[in-house]
């Protein structure tokens, strides 16, 4: 097991429309769980410390801001509203200290700071997760060894004051407060405090930081000791090949079961529109092949008939009774059997244009099976790529130990973000030199 045993908390922000993955893994909403090692028959032990009963994360939400207890407004439509905390120490921890028992008061005290940060009433769930096999201390110790940690989802809410305009009627008001509102703004809520040191310099504390600090100070104050406060970024200067590897893979698979789930949705959608397009087009090949054949018959018949009637009936030489035949009866016999074969040769372009229109329909249809066979071809190959991804992902996991994994990522992305912070002081830096 680790020599040292590292708390963790960290925030990762969502919208309302990215809510509903993390809400279906948190809350054990997915079907299969493949890829993460979930164990099912353990999900019943996992433990509610918060919860919105059958209420959707954005259902809860929006019961509240419609209840008046908070407000959104201000915000765009796809500005971060949801919080999700992380809390997690590393798996050997509670192995050592009775497991699952302990682990239970521990994430439960968790909890009290959870709340402590946020708010009681801001709380939308509070879940321990219990059914998560640790893949390597399981194969260290000959036992199924599971890792507890819990997810906090949360509304970042911060009280805002809103002051009377010039438009107050009692100019004694202007500038007061009229009323506070309780808003919801993730940047507000994690502004990250600025310093000045001894060489005045100013430099950022990152809010999450201090998180991590009060998060380890509350817990060692109640009595949970034996582990230390997880790794700052700025300690992660350089990073070897083996562990940036684990970050590009990691990054990859953190969405694989999501990823999985709605390819093989797709690909059921896709398979079945392209049997439906199949259909179309025999359908379409069957009818033309129908129309051809009498098109055909009515294209000879019209250019048969169509011509003038004077060439068509034979003139009277001699006899005048012939010539008062032709005139009386055979002439308006003749015109109304052209009129009859000129519809006849009507109906000809219309089915003409019905034919051509078929074809086109066809040709449509027979694009569209070429284009979703190409997709499930694509897809086909994303999915044989994502699998050696996974294969890859599982022989890493064997080799290292997957807690050592987690630290690794989660140093790399507070360096990251640390870095991300510089370079954006030094181009303000050099903004206010250029002017």
């Amino acid at each position: 097991m680790n020599d040292k045993n590292y708390s963790v908390a960290r925030v990762e922000q969502h919208t309302k429309a990215s809510i509903g993955k993390s809400e279906r893994h948190i809350e054990r909403k997915n079907e299969s769980y493949e890829n993460m090692n979930v164990d099912l028959s353990r999900t019943p032990m996992n433990v509610h410390y918060q919860s919105c009963g059958d209420l959707t994360y954005n259902a809860h939400l929006d019961k509240l801001v419609e209840d008046g207890s908070i407000s959104l407004r201000g915000l765009k439509k796809d500005a971060k509203v949801f919080d999700e905390m992380i809390f997690d120490v590393n798996t050997a921890y509670f192995e050592e200290r009775g497991g699952y028992e302990y682990a239970c008061r521990f994430y439960e005290e968790a909890f009290r700071f959870a709340q402590k940060e946020y708010g009681p009433e801001n709380i939308v769930s509070a879940v321990m997760h219990a059914d998560e096999l640790n893949t390597a201390l399981t194969e260290q110790l000959g036992h199924p060894v599971y890792h507890y940690h819990m997810h906090v989802v949360a509304l970042p809410v911060v009280d805002k004051e809103v002051l009377w305009t010039k438009r107050c009627k009692d100019p004694a008001l202007v500038g007061t407060v009229k009323e506070v509102i309780h808003q919801i703004s993730h940047s507000k809520k994690w502004a990250s405090p600025k310093i000045t040191d001894k060489n005045g310099h100013t430099q950022i504390i990152k809010s999450y930081s201090l998180l991590q600090d009060r998060f380890f100070e509350h817990m060692r104050d109640a009595g949970f000791e034996d582990f230390e406060r997880g790794e700052r970024g700025s300690t992660a200067q350089h990073l070897s090949v083996t562990e940036f590897k684990v970050k590009k893979e990691r990054e990859m698979l953190a969405d694989i079961e999501e990823v999985k789930n709605e390819m093989l949705d797709e690909l059921g959608e896709v398979e079945k529109r392209t049997e439906q397009a199949k259909e179309e087009a025999e359908a379409a090949e069957a009818r033309a092949a129908q129309i051809v054949p009498k098109v055909k018959k009515l294209d000879e018949i019209a250019k048969e008939y169509a011509d003038d009637p004077e060439k068509i009936l034979p003139q009277s030489d001699v006899l005048e009774s012939a010539r008062s035949y032709r005139e009386k009866k055979a002439k308006p016999a003749i015109k109304r059997l052209q009129k009859l074969y000129l519809a006849l040769y009507n109906a000809y372009y219309d089915l003409k244009r019905v034919c051509e229109n078929l074809q086109k329909e066809l040709n449509r249809a027979r694009g569209r099976i070429g284009t979703l066979e190409a997709t499930i071809d694509r897809m086909i190959e994303e999915s044989a790529e994502k699998a050696v991804v996974i294969d890859k992902y599982e022989t890493l996991c064997r080799g290292i130990s997957r807690d050592l994994i987690e630290d690794h990522v989660r140093a790399i992305r507070e360096h990251e973000a640390f870095e991300k912070q510089q370079r954006k002081q030094a181009h303000r830096r050099h903004e206010i030199g250029a002017r």
